[in-house]
């Protein structure tokens, strides 16, 4: 199996693709903390993508803190599974939770200043 799946039929840019399809192999273990990565050529020829693909999304990976690149030696896992998530998964999380939050608060009769106020309250009251 290869360590990425490209499609070519999707729409999305393949740098894409590929940024995803690292992302996720760190984030299902599939790919962990100190692994090495095939080279930039090694990868774009099972791929069969241009080198400079992959070297882009290998250099935005490492900016993210997700590779490490030892110059001489190679690219490495540098993240945990739960620090590779896609960019802006953790914040739609997040707005979804909020979403749910203030449905399920509006349907039991609360207001948004209510339930912000409880909160306000709980963070008081976890300072101590």
């Amino acid at each position: 199996m290869a360590l990425v799946e490209l499609e070519a039929k999707d729409p999305t840019p393949i740098y894409a693709q590929l940024d995803r399809g690292l992302r996720a192999a760190i984030a299902t273990g599939r790919l962990r903390v100190g692994d090495q990565l095939p080279t930039v050529r090694q990868l774009a020829v099972e791929l069969r993508v241009n080198a400079n693909t992959v070297a882009r999304v290998y250099a935005e990976l490492e900016r993210a803190g997700i590779l490490e690149t030892r110059r001489g030696v190679g690219s490495f896992v540098a993240a945990t599974a739960a620090d590779a998530r896609p960019a802006g998964e953790k914040a739609r999380g997040l707005t979804a939770f909020v979403t749910r939050v203030l449905a399920d608060a509006a349907a039991a009769g609360f207001s948004i200043d209510d339930v912000i106020g409880a909160l306000a309250e709980r963070r008081h009251r976890a300072g101590r």
